[in-house]
Formats: structure tokens, sequence, C-alpha cells
């Protein structure tokens, strides 16, 4: 097969190879992946609507939750429908536009998440440790120049990634080592030199993966040793055990980001990376709004209010139909 060049492609698109010996057990991971995507949406949808909606919401930390939430809405829209279609059809190709766009929308979304976690975790840090400097430091000017530079940053490099990919001729097989069009397992199938792309994208993915890390884990640490101080017993086992299921999901959502894309591929570890990618494109945007929205206080109020308008709402049409029924 000769050369292509990102001109000229002698394929058409590429084949998602997924998890490889598992994919004979296709219903199961069709029935799990897709109880976790339907458990997704509709979690993190639940909190959008809320925050928007609901005026007692309408707070610094909610309007990030209700960011990460779109996010992750976006994020698992990216590469579940894709891979839950490929398991009950057994179509496991994707055009070459399809997966370069599969490829920057969720790096796009990666790179947003690392920001946007630690952006919370910062606003978190300030509320506990700085409070009378709260509505000074996180107004609603600062919030937004935050959310959207994260974005600005986020696309930047992404573009800049692809326009890198782009350029590569590509040749022999077009199958993809993986389950979604991720940068290492594409890079695989290229007849170019590839070592130019990958020290840059180590160098954005280092970027952009430890130093939001870092900000995060010593604003938790700070706030930690600010709980530590709380005089009531009971106010600080319940903001430790918030705040340490915080930092858990933080970690796994790092870690298993620093395992896949900070550390050399080798062929040792092509499909350990392969696994550990699933937490952080499936698992983790399944569990933040229960993590972080759905237990707080404040949502639960935000969710009772809302049933209560239902109900009323549905019971004021019940009443005008029974009227209008009898006239």
């Amino acid at each position: 097969m000769e050369i292509t060049t990102s001109k000229q492609w002698n394929h058409t698109g590429f084949i998602l190879l997924g998890f490889g010996e598992a994919e004979e057990f296709r219903i199961l991971l069709f029935l799990v992946f897709g109880v976790n995507y339907i458990l997704t949406m509709t979690g993190n949808i639940l909190i959008v609507i809320l925050v928007v909606s609901d005026q007692h919401l309408h707070t610094p930390m909610y309007y990030f939750l209700g960011n990460l939430s779109f996010l992750e809405v976006c994020y698992s829209s990216t590469i579940l429908p894709k891979m839950l279609a490929g398991f009950q059809t057994g179509d496991k190709s994707i055009s070459v536009s399809g997966c370069f766009t599969q490829l920057f929308c969720f790096g796009c979304l990666v790179i947003v998440e690392c920001y946007l976690l630690s952006v919370m975790s910062l606003d978190r840090y300030v509320a506990i440790c700085k409070p009378l400097h709260y509505a000074t430091i996180m107004n609603g000017r600062v919030i937004l120049h935050l959310v959207v530079v994260s974005w600005l940053c986020a696309a930047s490099i992404l573009i800049i990634i692809i326009s890198m990919v782009s350029q590569l001729s590509f040749c022999g097989p077009n199958e993809i080592d993986h389950f979604f069009c991720d940068f290492s397992p594409l890079l695989q199938l290229s007849c170019s030199d590839t070592s130019h792309i990958t020290i840059s994208a180590l160098i954005f993915g280092s970027i952009d993966i430890l130093p939001p890390f870092i900000l995060t884990i010593t604003s938790y640490l700070f706030i930690i040793r600010a709980i530590f101080r709380i005089s009531s017993t009971t106010g600080r086992e319940k903001a430790f055990a918030t705040c340490s299921s915080h930092l858990i999901v933080v970690t796994i959502f790092y870690g298993t980001l620093m395992i896949v894309y900070i550390l050399p591929n080798t062929s040792t570890l092509r499909d350990l990376k392969k696994v550990f990618s699933v937490p952080y494109t499936v698992l983790t945007p399944m569990v933040n709004p229960l993590i972080y929205s759905l237990r707080n206080k404040e949502v639960k109020d935000s969710i009772k209010r809302a049933l209560d308008k239902c109900v009323c709402s549905n019971e004021y049409k019940a009443q005008n139909a029974l009227l209008l029924t009898r006239g």
C-alpha cells in the first residue's frame, strides 16, 4: 500500500479496535457503558438546568459546577455514542474528518476540565480560607474571564496539535488500537517522523496537566488545614468527608491522565494506557455530579423546589381540566 499524504488518503477512514478480546462481550459492554451514559447525561443535565433556572444557585461555586456539568455532557457525548453504536452494530469505522473532530473535541474538553477543576479548588480555598475577601476576589468579571480563558487556551492548543497531525502521511493498516481517536494510537499509524509532534504534545500535556494538578492539590491541602481548625466535631467531619471525596475524584482524574499522556508510550504500557483511559473518559463524568453537586444541601433544596413546582403545576392543570369537564 502506497504512502498517503494529508491531501490524498488511500482509505476513507479508520477502524477503532476498541477493547480487543473483550469485544466478545459486546452486549455486556453495551449495557455497562449504556447505563453509564444515561446516568452521566441525567445527572449533568439536571445540574445545568438547576443552575440556570434557580436564582438560589446563581453563585460563583454553582456557576463553575454548571460549567463542569455542561462540559461533562459534551465530553461523554464525544466518545460514548460512537462506542455504543460500535457495540450494537459491530461497525467500528470512523471517517478521517470524524476522527480528527473527535480528537479535537475530546482534547479540548480534557484541557478545559483540568483548568476548571483547578479554578474550582481555588474558589473553595478563597471561600473557606479567606471568606472576608471572597466577594472581592471571585466577582462576576473574574469568573467569566477564568472560564473564557480556559476554553480559549484549550482550543488554541488543540488547533496547533490537529494542524500538525493533519500534515502527517499515513500508510499500512488503518486500525487504531483504542476505543476512540486518541493522540498516541493515531500517531502510530503514520509513516512520517512524528518525534516533533510527540515532543510538542508532551510539553503541552505537561503544561496542561501538572500545574493545574499542583494548584488543585495545594488548594485542598490549605482547605484541609483550615478544616482542622473548626471547633465543631460534626462540622469538621462533614467538611473533611466532602473535601476527601473531591480529592479522590481529582486524584483519579489527574493520575490516569498523567499515566496516559506523560509516561512514555512503550509497548508494555500501551494496553495499560487503554485501561487507564476509562476512568477519565467514562467514570469521572458520571461521578462528578454526585461528588460535587447532588450531595449539596442547596442543590437538594433546589430539586425539591423544582418538584414542588411540577406537582403544583400538575394539580392546577388537573383542576382546570376538571372544571372544563364539568362546565
